[in-house]
């Protein structure tokens, strides 16, 4: 896969993990949850916004920086010791699409983060860079949405945002 298509085809992913984020926040009843799902629907427009400027970059000039690609979560150490922190806490409350938009989200972060970690195995060494930040990121999805499915499974709790919050880094 050339860098091309790697930018089209993460592209694409991006807008369907969005898409289904933007879906959820309207479904979601609990404000708890729906404030996970608008936080992640706004950090997967960032990277639509991102690559689709990779991209632009690549058609004008035949080459792609790789500025720095920000995040407004935290990291994954950081979610894993707040839910560690909130394993004893009595569990939240939640209805069954809740729990099956949470399980779409989990299958969708670990596709896009396959999809990552294949071009970060397979590109050429000078454009693996832009996509390890990536996988990086998608890793951090993914321990968010592992937490929340835990924390309505009964391991914990749905995030208090006043102890939990999705912007505190």
């Amino acid at each position: 896969m050339d860098l091309k298509e790697a930018l089209t085809v993460a592209i694409d992913y991006e807008h369907r993990v969005r898409d289904h984020y933007a879906r959820g926040t309207e479904a979601l009843l609990d404000p708890k949850a729906k404030k996970v799902f608008e936080t992640l629907a706004r950090e997967e427009q960032g990277h639509i916004t991102y690559l689709e400027s990779r991209l632009a970059e690549w058609q004008k000039r035949g080459y792609v920086d790789s500025p720095e690609l920000p995040t407004i979560l935290p990291s994954v150490a950081w979610v894993q010791t707040a839910r560690d922190r909130l394993a004893d806490l009595p569990a939240g409350t939640t209805t069954g699409n809740e729990m099956d938009l949470l399980k779409t989200a989990l299958e969708l972060e670990r596709a896009t983060s396959g999809f990552y970690r294949s071009l970060v195995d397979t590109l050429p060494a000078g454009q693996r860079e832009l996509f390890a930040r990536f996988l990086a990121i998608e890793e951090g999805h993914l321990a968010i949405v592992q937490a929340e499915i835990d924390a309505v499974a009964g391991h914990g709790h749905w995030f208090d945002f006043q102890e939990f919050s999705l912007e505190a880094g």
